[in-house]
């Protein structure tokens, strides 16, 4: 009897967790894809297919949770198809316990066998009903609900119109613990107080537009630089970091303190460019940033919750930064921001 050979099948899929080290050694860090290939152990042209000629930074970048949720699409989709397509009776059933009972996925999976105990055929699993409930939807929830379907989203208990993979924002979040410097690490002098130029840096959200504040202030005169960024992109909201810290000399630039939000990841170009050290506060730790998020109540004084920033006019961001840096400190014994930053530097920043 003829033996046949064993087909050779391809490598294992690239997991979240290292897609996720891919985004950030390729896009972040500069790395090549030689040198990717090595720390995850992988094959080069495996890492090169990843990426597929995907630039380093700008528009069409690669970004790991897009190529993940392509390459899960791609495997689900091979010879799977809607089970309700062929089942109108169970695809009914779903609709009118979702729309009219509002009742969730988990509740009609279980609830199925003890209504049709004899017709095997209405059964379904839960996650195959969220699966229906996004595949009805072009690209995932991100488009229009396809030509005689019915939106079940705004049925679901949460609401979401694009599903987010399982795991992707734990293995993102394991990925920038390991990779950023942590606070843990920054020089006992900032905790102190005793110096000047230790900076600290948030980003203010207008849920209006698009629009955001980008905030640094210095923690021992309270001095506090803001400007509107175009979004909350990692380009934009650095850019109005190196355009205001930059204006400073180099002697009132120590160190910059920030949060772990994804606007805060390219940290070595700000290190680069300003000549500061970058270090990370814990996640969910703000008290370890207490001197921006105390500025940012002052600001918001002005420019409350709501606010539209797409509206707010530069001078109007101007007489607010004045007001705040003017303001009379008890801790300076009366002195304001400005006057103890002039004192003790010369520099000043309204001429």
């Amino acid at each position: 009897m003829r033996k046949t050979k064993n087909k050779k099948r391809g490598g294992k899929p690239f997991s979240i967790f290292e897609r996720s080290k891919i985004e950030t050694r390729w896009c972040i860090d500069f790395k090549s894809i030689s040198e990717i290939a090595g720390e995850l152990g992988r094959n080069k042209s495996s890492v090169s297919r990843e990426i597929q000629g995907k630039p380093r930074k700008g528009r069409g970048r690669y970004q790991a949770h897009i190529a993940h949720e392509r390459a899960l699409k791609r495997i689900q989709n091979r010879g799977n198809t809607s089970k309700t397509s062929k089942l109108p009776d169970l695809k009914k059933y779903i609709e009118n316990k979702m729309i009219d009972e509002q009742w969730s996925p988990e509740q009609i999976s279980i609830r199925l066998p003890i209504e049709f105990r004899e017709n095997k055929l209405m059964r379904i699993a839960t996650e195959s009903i969220y699966q229906e409930v996004y595949r009805r939807v072009k690209r995932d929830g991100n488009g229009f609900v396809k030509t005689g379907e019915v939106d079940l989203r705004p049925h679901l208990t949460r609401r979401h119109k694009v599903r987010a993979k399982k795991g992707f924002r734990k293995a993102r979040k394991l990925e920038r613990e390991s990779l950023l410097p942590s606070i843990e690490d920054r020089p006992k002098a900032v905790e102190k107080r005793n110096r000047l130029g230790d900076w600290e840096d948030d980003t203010i959200v207008s849920k209006q537009s698009l629009v955001r504040l980008k905030n640094m202030t210095e923690r021992k005169s309270g001095v506090t630089l803001f400007e509107k960024t175009a979004d909350g992109s990692i380009g934009s909201c650095d850019q109005v970091a190196i355009k205001r810290l930059s204006r400073l000399p180099k002697s009132v630039l120590h160190t910059l303190t920030r949060d772990r939000g994804s606007e805060n990841l390219n940290w070595k170009h700000i290190e680069k460019e300003l000549g500061l050290k970058v270090y990370f506060a814990h996640a969910y730790s703000s008290y370890e940033r207490g001197t921006n998020e105390n500025t940012n109540g002052l600001i918001r004084r002005y420019f409350p919750k709501k606010t539209d920033f797409a509206k707010v006019t530069d001078d109007e961001l101007k007489r607010a930064e004045y007001l705040i840096n003017t303001r009379p400190r008890k801790r300076h014994g009366g002195l304001t921001p400005l006057e103890v930053l002039f004192n003790e530097t010369g520099v000043a920043i309204y001429s």
